[in-house]
């Protein structure tokens, strides 16, 4: 088996930064019951059907220990919360962030985007990070526009790029990506 190439691990923090993404506060329960979080924009929808969504957190932080076996929100940053994003990365806010409410008791910001409360599903090695898997129990969703990072950098929604959205996804079930073509022929297994 072939030695893996040496990868440089500046120019892998490069390369991912340059797939942008949404900005989050992942937040809940310290082990004295206080609220805590951290700012994350390793955040993924899983699955529909059982409704997941995933975090990934490093394996060093305070957050990883806690969201392993006690509910968790996913707060999705909005375009307004660029000093809460901040303050949960390390550079505290004079007053501190403002705290809304949850019908389940974990700590959510006030003023996202959405908010996505979780209950542990499962966690996975991910090297030098964690891999949370929450099941979404309760969702809260405003009109507000997101926080977006890319490059190592906050950005906000510019125009439309062509295109529209989509209800499900081309290639799967039902999908519609040959559902009009003449000549697409399916594999044929010999």
């Amino acid at each position: 088996m072939p030695d893996s190439p040496v990868i440089d691990p500046r120019d892998l923090r490069h390369a991912f930064g340059r797939f942008g993404t949404g900005v989050t506060v992942v937040s809940t329960r310290s082990d004295d019951g206080q609220a805590h979080g951290a700012t994350v924009s390793a955040f993924v929808p899983v699955s529909l059907d059982p409704p997941l969504a995933q975090v990934t957190l490093m394996r060093s932080s305070k957050l990883s220990g806690y969201v392993a076996d006690r509910p968790f929100a996913v707060n999705v940053m909005a375009l307004g919360q660029l000093d809460t994003c901040l303050h949960f990365a390390g550079k505290p806010m004079k007053n501190g962030p403002a705290w809304g409410t949850s019908a389940s008791g974990v700590p959510v910001l006030a003023g996202n985007a959405a908010t996505l409360e979780c209950r542990p599903w499962n966690v996975y090695d991910g090297g030098d990070h964690v891999i949370v898997v929450g099941e979404v129990v309760a969702l809260d969703i405003s009109a507000t526009e997101p926080l977006l990072f890319v490059g190592g950098k906050f950005h906000h929604l510019g125009r439309l790029v062509g295109g529209s959205p989509w209800e499900q996804c081309g290639d799967g079930d039902g999908g519609q990506w040959f559902a009009d073509a003449a000549s697409f022929r399916p594999l044929v297994r010999a």
